[in-house]
């Protein structure tokens, strides 16, 4: 068992041509800076990805309703900002945590589920959650949006300007920061749990395995990254709308994931 585990755990080491990613990205900001405004969206949906391949791609989670949680993260970054502090990075961590907080309470329950059945609960609370915010107008400003609110300059010195070098720069790190722990976690012995779970739910049970304890964390880990996404996109366009809640980030999400490839 010993070697096909160290192979699995190897799959996930970083590769010598990994870092051309992060310096084309860091060539589109010195070589385009007028596409930046588009470049810095592409980033949060790649962290959304992220978050996405980490619950369906590597613990197997067949879910329709993870946009849901990229939605929470970006209505609490800009009601954070609107009511209480306009500090980015602290928003941005409340935001995600806010967005955990609300899948470790859903977890438990329709991860008990697989299939068609987690499926269809998943994108039926997905759709409720929608009509929600769209009936609560008075907190998230309904089909006009969430606005009013500006982000206190980053760091204290770095200002939002309208040419978005701050914001790409922004994303960029915690995209960097973030990959680098997803990697970390899916290369773990509890990444490889998930990856177990994945492929046989229930051997992994008669092997004594937690596995919903296992599922859980996992798509409580994917929920706060998703929500920290969903924050960014708050805070480097100082507007929410009710977009962010619907089907449709799911499906691209989706779209990324698999084009991408699952599980890696």
């Amino acid at each position: 068992m010993a070697p096909a585990r160290s192979s699995i755990l190897m799959r996930h080491r970083i590769h010598w041509l990994e870092p051309a990613f992060w310096i084309a990205a860091l060539l589109v900001y010195f070589l385009y800076p007028e596409y930046l405004a588009v470049a810095t969206t592409v980033l949060i949906m790649a962290l959304f990805a992220l978050s996405y391949d980490l619950a369906i791609g590597f613990a197997g989670i067949l879910t329709l309703g993870h946009g849901l949680y990229f939605g929470i993260g970006a209505y609490a970054a800009g009601l954070i900002a609107k009511f209480a502090w306009t500090e980015a990075i602290t928003g941005a961590l409340a935001a995600g945590g806010i967005a955990a907080a609300v899948a470790a309470a859903l977890g438990p329950f329709v991860l008990r589920l697989s299939g068609l059945p987690l499926i269809m609960v998943t994108l039926g609370i997905s759709v409720i959650v929608f009509e929600l915010g769209n009936k609560a107008g008075w907190i998230t400003g309904g089909d006009d949006g969430l606005t009013g609110f500006a982000m206190a300059p980053l760091l204290g010195s770095f200002r939002w300007s309208l040419f978005g070098h701050t914001k790409f720069l922004y994303v960029l790190g915690w995209l960097f920061v973030l990959f680098y722990l997803l990697r970390r976690v899916v290369a773990s012995p509890f990444g490889v749990a998930l990856q177990g779970i994945r492929e046989n739910r229930q051997r992994m049970q008669l092997v004594g395995a937690p596995v919903l304890r296992h599922l859980v964390i996992a798509y409580v880990i994917s929920a706060a990254v998703a929500g920290i996404a969903g924050a960014l996109l708050a805070q480097t366009s100082a507007f929410v709308g009710l977009g962010v809640l619907s089907l449709d980030v799911t499906l691209d999400g989706l779209v990324m994931v698999v084009l991408g490839g699952i599980g890696t």
